[in-house]
C-alpha cells in the first residue's frame, strides 16, 4: 500500500515504469475515482495498460450514468445553473450546452460581470475578466442563435469597496456605481432563477451564485440551492456538481433532496463540456 500516490512524481507524470509497477499482481483494476478520471495519470490511466481487466466502480458508474444522460439525453425542459468566480473556466462548458440545446441557461456569481461589462453596464470594482468580454458577446450570441434562452441576475448584493464591512445592500444591476462590488446575487435574481426552474426535468448546477465562503454572501448560493431541491421534489433529475454548490446544498440541509451529487470537480465541468476523461476511456467496461 502506497501513502499517498501524488507524492510520487511518476503518479502525475504517468509514468510507464511507475504504473507497470502499480500492477503488479493485480488481476482485476477497479476505478471509482471520477473526480480523478480527467486526469491521465499513472493510477488512472498508465497501469490500466498492464492489467487485462479494468472496470469502472459503483459510484463511477453513478457518475456516468447521471451525467452521460444529462449531456447526451435529458429530459426536457433541460436548465443549466453556472456560477463561480472567472468565465474563462467555464467557456467550454457553456459552449457544449449551448450547442447541446439546453433551455435555459442561468449564469451567476462574479462570471456574470464579464458579461455585463460586455454590455456597457457599470460593474464599479467587481471582479471582471476584461480579456474575455469579447468571448461572453459571442456566447450570448450563440444562445440567441441556438434558441437558448440565457439569463442574467437583474440585482446583486453588493459593499462599498471602502467599507465593506458596513456598507452592504441590494441593488439593480443597472444602479451599479464605480465604488461599489459586488459579491452576491440578491433576492429578485433568485427568484427569476427559481421561476426558471418551474416546470425542468433535468437541472445541472455548478458553482456559487456569490463569495459563498463569506456570510452573508451565501444567501443567494443556498436560495438557488433550495429551489433545485424543490424542483426535484416536483419531478426534476438534479445534478449538483463543484465544491461551493455540493456545500450549499450540504448546510442547508438538503443533499438528500437532489438527485445526483457529483464527486467531480474539474471532472464533472470537462465530462459536461464533451471532452474525453482519460481515466474514463481507459476502462474495459464504460
Amino acid at each position: 500500500m502506497l501513502e499517498n500516490l501524488r507524492l510520487h512524481a511518476e503518479e502525475e507524470k504517468n509514468d510507464p515504469d511507475f504504473a507497470k509497477q502499480l500492477a503488479a499482481n493485480v488481476d482485476v483494476y477497479v476505478n471509482d475515482a471520477f473526480g480523478t478520471a480527467h486526469r491521465a495519470h499513472a493510477s488512472t490511466e498508465g497501469i490500466t495498460h498492464y492489467v487485462d481487466d479494468c472496470v469502472a466502480g459503483l459510484l463511477m458508474e453513478k457518475e456516468l450514468n447521471f451525467l452521460g444522460k444529462a449531456l447526451h439525453n435529458p429530459e426536457r425542459p433541460f436548465v443549466a445553473i453556472l456560477g463561480g468566480a472567472k468565465v474563462s473556466d467555464k467557456i467550454p462548458v457553456i459552449e457544449s450546452l449551448i450547442k447541446r440545446k439546453v433551455d435555459k441557461l442561468l449564469i451567476g456569481g462574479a462570471m456574470a460581470y464579464t458579461f455585463f461589462k460586455a454590455q456597457g453596464f457599470t460593474v464599479g470594482k467587481s471582479l471582471v475578466e476584461d480579456d474575455m468580454m469579447p468571448k461572453a458577446l459571442e456566447m450570448e450570441q450563440m444562445a440567441k442563435d441556438a434558441g437558448v434562452e440565457l439569463i442574467l441576475p437583474t440585482d446583486h448584493q453588493v459593499v462599498d469597496s471602502y467599507d465593506p464591512l458596513n456598507s452592504r445592500k441590494t441593488i439593480p444591476i443597472s444602479f451599479t456605481n464605480t465604488g461599489l462590488v459586488g459579491l452576491d446575487i440578491g433576492v429578485e435574481t433568485a427568484v427569476i432563477f427559481k421561476n426558471a426552474l418551474e416546470g425542468a426535468k433535468t437541472i445541472v448546477w455548478n458553482g456559487p451564485m456569490g463569495m459563498f465562503e463569506e456570510k452573508p454572501f451565501d444567501e443567494g448560493t443556498v436560495a438557488i440551492a433550495k429551489a433545485v431541491a424543490a424542483a426535484t421534489e416536483k419531478g426534476a433529475t438534479s445534478i449538483v456538481g463543484g465544491g461551493d454548490s455540493v456545500s450549499a446544498v450540504n448546510q442547508a440541509g438538503l443533499n438528500d433532496k437532489i438527485s445526483h451529487i457529483s464527486t467531480g470537480g474539474g471532472a464533472t465541468l470537462e465530462f459536461l463540456a464533451g471532452d474525453t476523461l482519460p481515466g474514463v476511456a481507459a476502462l474495459d467496461d464504460r
